[in-house]
């Protein structure tokens, strides 16, 4: 794996519904209106109700999951170990397609057994110019 460090791989495009936002928003408590109330989100400079900042951030697994990237051998688990940044630049509008770059930055050995994987995850929307989202993300790799 360590030598794809630089390598990007691209994800499927996924549709971003108002189904998926009122979901995150019951598992969250976070229902503001912009992201559940599409009438009252319609008089906002969005237009309409957009996705959580942080439901566009936790698709990450599930679209890194649709590209080519090689599995690392005798891989026991995988965890989240947090971000060194993440930026959401534009909002995600209910009904946008969306799909994530992923550009590894980083593979070593932190210990026997364990690696630590820094990948750029860029959450790119469908006919927007700018991404929704740029983080840098931190994963370890149990083998």
């Amino acid at each position: 794996m360590a030598e794809s460090v630089g390598t990007e791989r691209v994800s499927d495009w996924v549709k971003v519904t108002q189904g998926m936002i009122d979901q995150f928003a019951e598992a969250t408590g976070d229902h503001q209106f912009i992201h559940v109330n599409p009438e009252m989100a319609a008089k906002t400079p969005f237009g309409g109700t957009i996705a959580h900042g942080f439901l566009s951030l936790s698709l990450m697994p599930m679209l890194a999951a649709t590209t080519d990237t090689p599995g690392v051998e005798g891989v026991k688990m995988g965890v989240n170990y947090g971000g060194n940044k993440v930026r959401f630049l534009t909002p995600v509008r209910s009904g946008k397609r969306v799909r994530g770059r992923f550009k590894l930055l980083k593979f070593t050995e932190r210990k026997p057994g364990v690696w630590e994987q820094v990948q750029e995850y860029t959450l790119e929307i469908e006919g927007e110019e700018k991404p929704a989202l740029i983080a840098e993300w931190i994963a370890l790799i149990y083998v």
